[in-house]
């Protein structure tokens, strides 16, 4: 066991966890920030999808001894109020069916727009693509994307 000092939506946390517990354990287990999903566990779906220092990564598999000083941002530290752009359109778009990976998916979403404010139709499908939505909600998806960066 080793002690890590972690900055998560801009707090400092002290975990005591093996070196290879993955981010996405530290955060549910050791944190309680439950937002980040578990679901494939081999960075293939997007559920466990945060940012760290802006880029969206994928928590299930990343080392929490690869984080150092990174800032790591959840689904919970986005925005406050849910108000973030892409927050707010996934809600007027009515995205989620089952819910599942829409926290993995708002967290690509919003470190895209962040890169690419005014992306094109092929633009948002090459940034999402890397998430999977086991309902199929894709076009919606697509539709709540295109509108958070109008509204940006």
């Amino acid at each position: 066991m080793a002690n890590f000092n972690l900055k998560i939506n801009g707090q400092s946390h002290q975990v005591e966890v093996d070196e290879d517990t993955p981010l996405l354990w530290v955060l549910r287990d050791h944190l309680g920030l439950v937002g980040t999903k578990y679901s494939c566990g081999i960075a293939q779906c997007g559920a466990c999808t945060v940012h760290v220092n802006g880029e969206a990564m994928f928590s299930c598999t990343m080392p929490v001894s690869s984080v150092g000083s990174d800032e790591v941002t959840t689904i919970e530290g986005l925005s406050k109020d849910g108000n973030h752009p892409v927050q707010k359109a996934w809600d007027e778009v009515d995205v989620a069916q089952c819910g599942y990976c829409q926290a993995g998916q708002i967290m690509t979403a919003a470190a895209f727009l962040k890169k690419n404010p005014k992306p094109t139709t092929d633009e948002i499908e090459n940034a999402m693509n890397r998430n999977i939505c086991r309902c199929g909600t894709y076009h919606k998806i697509r539709e709540a994307v295109a509108m958070a960066a109008k509204t940006k």
